[in-house]
């Protein structure tokens, strides 16, 4: 009996430091747009219809104990089935459910209604990394992971959003409506943005629907809630999230880098040009499976630092960059990356770490064998 009071008290403490503990971190976060606070206020709604509960139960099952226990000399009564009982039992818990389902489906009615949006999101998920499409804008970027893989190791201090910073943030207006549409390129993986109230699953085949209408300018992070293979844990997803003005001023911006990245496929490159990109893309795409000094993960993923078939065979090395390896971890980067980055990475991993064979693969060459193919 002591130690059912010792329950009881530990149990009447907690309750009473909840309101704290849910402002310290441990609830959902309030979030940044109307649906989120109301997918909050009626997680709080349901939480506190559960803790009455709790309370009631429990209560009269302590108060049982106590008062009925046999040191006392209460002796167990003999009866049968009440049926008034049983029928406030089953209708009371039903009503309560039914009470808690007329506000989540609405809710879940709001969720799901992506029509109506004024700018579309293609969410492509890739081991490990984010592609965004800005669809009909011409616009589309990679966003990977940029911490440095000296403070993964611990030869650096960490940062302050350790694990959870890219190169490339997704960049969305406040006040807009914007669709998600959410696929995958290999494996399941789940694009989760707690401030925004949305977690959408990217299935290889499918194409899911999710929307976001973002009130406050501002900096959102967030991670892949799924399961995705060996650097699950390396996939951040980062949000900037600026006034509509200056919106339309980037995505000008990103269209005419766009633009002079195509015009950029007809020049003759010098090497070191090919150097400089190239090393930038494979920081970001490919570092995080072969390794920032090329010596990889065998053998998962081969080393390409002394790689003789890579040094040897250009047209195996560049067909293995647009095509992949079928049943392997290698993706096709034909349509994620475009020439000049296709080329710029094939020179870079062809002369890096000591690999030296002089070859500057040119964005003609790679549209040549796209075409070819």
């Amino acid at each position: 009996m002591r130690t059912l009071f010792v329950w009881m008290a530990g149990c009447l403490i907690g309750l009473a430091s909840v309101p704290a503990t849910l402002a310290s971190g441990w609830n959902m976060p309030v979030g940044v747009t109307d649906l989120s606070r109301e997918i909050h206020s009626l997680h709080m709604i349901i939480f506190w219809i559960c803790v009455i509960i709790g309370v009631i139960v429990f209560g009269v099952m302590f108060y049982s104990l106590f008062k009925f226990r046999r040191s006392r000399g209460a002796k167990a009564a003999n009866f049968h089935e009440n049926t008034t009982v049983e029928v406030l039992w089953t209708a009371i818990p039903l009503l309560i459910l039914v009470g808690m389902a007329v506000p989540a489906t609405a809710t879940l009615k709001k969720m799901y209604d992506a029509s109506e949006a004024e700018l579309d999101v293609m969410v492509i998920g890739q081991q490990w990394r984010w592609r965004y499409e800005y669809l009909g804008e011409d616009v589309a970027f990679n966003s990977s992971m940029s911490t440095p893989r000296a403070q993964i190791s611990g030869d650096e201090q960490r940062g302050e959003h350790y694990l959870l910073e890219v190169d490339n943030p997704l960049v969305l207006p406040i006040n807009r409506k914007v669709r998600f549409l959410m696929t995958s390129d290999d494996v399941i993986h789940s694009w989760w943005m707690p401030d925004f109230a949305v977690k959408q699953d990217t299935i290889p085949g499918f194409v899911n629907e999710n929307w976001v209408r973002i009130e406050e300018p501002g900096i959102y992070r967030g991670q892949c809630a799924e399961l995705c293979g060996m650097d699950h844990g390396f996939m951040p997803i980062v949000v900037h999230a600026v006034e509509e003005e200056e919106f339309d001023v980037w995505l000008t911006e990103r269209r005419e880098e766009a633009e002079q990245e195509a015009m950029g496929v007809d020049r003759e490159w010098a090497l070191d040009e090919l150097m400089e990109r190239g090393e930038t893309v494979y920081a970001s795409i490919c570092s995080s499976c072969h390794q920032a000094e090329g010596q990889g993960a065998p053998p998962a993923f081969p080393a390409l630092a002394g790689n003789q078939q890579l040094i040897d065979d250009q047209e195996w090395h560049l067909d293995i960059i647009l095509n992949g390896v079928s049943g392997a971890a290698m993706p096709a980067f034909r349509s994620t990356l475009n020439p000049v980055e296709i080329a710029a990475v094939v020179t870079w991993t062809r002369n890096a770490w000591g690999n030296d064979t002089g070859d500057a693969v040119q964005p003609s060459a790679v549209v040549e064998t796209l075409a070819n193919q």
